[in-house]
């Protein structure tokens, strides 16, 4: 399989973000976005996600036995600064919600019991997920990422409000994830210990400046 970006530019308002990145990846292998705040990380992770339209450029995917034309957002998991939950219903609703809508019905899929187990909290399933600490409340959001197969994450600052520990699990959920043919793509101002990782550095206004002058 392979996810390949050609040309992508995006605005933001009337000012155009970034121009012409382009980048491929293939099952396995990471790509991490790097860069000061503002510079675009965050608007080409939602349009590589589907959820911005691109300036011009396009995003396509590629995999054995997926329908033809199958847009890439349909194949990915995106996670935010925010964690898509809501505050009132348990660990436990929540995780139920995201797994029926991402479709979870193929074999080799996390449950909701085994996917808090993997993030290091199973005795919190009954809890209001508004209850959970801020590092606690991230850790199960990337629970959501296992409940249902997506093969590529696209994930916004993964790292935000965890501490050591909680980083380390998140990154062995990471490269698991790769050795198992996914791909990941991440914005990140910390290193990220990452399998098969290329970097793209965002410049931002300046860089789309520095071509334009």
């Amino acid at each position: 399989m392979r996810l390949t970006a050609e040309n992508l530019s995006a605005r933001r308002g009337e000012d155009l973000i970034f121009k012409d990145i382009s980048f491929s990846l293939e099952g396995g292998q990471s790509l991490v976005l790097t860069g000061k705040n503002g510079s675009g990380k965050s608007t080409l992770l939602r349009t590589v996600a589907g959820l911005l339209r691109p300036e011009s450029g396009r995003v396509i995917w590629e995999q054995e036995g997926s329908e033809a034309g199958m847009r890439a957002a349909e194949a990915c998991h995106y996670l935010g600064h925010r964690n898509a939950m809501k505050p009132d219903l348990t660990v436990q609703e929540n995780l139920n919600f995201w797994k029926v809508f991402c479709g979870n019905d193929e074999p080799g899929i996390a449950a909701v019991a085994e996917a808090a187990w993997e993030v290091g909290l199973p005795d919190l399933l009954h809890l209001p997920f508004g209850y959970l600490s801020a590092g606690q409340q991230r850790r199960i959001a990337f629970a959501k990422l296992l409940v249902a197969d997506r093969r590529i994450w696209i994930l916004d600052e993964p790292t935000v409000a965890l501490d050591t520990g909680a980083e380390e699990v998140l990154i062995q959920l990471m490269n698991r994830h790769l050795v198992m043919g996914g791909i990941v793509i991440t914005a990140t101002h910390q290193p990220l210990a990452l399998e098969n990782a290329q970097e793209l550095r965002m410049t931002g206004f300046a860089g789309v400046m520095e071509e334009m002058w």
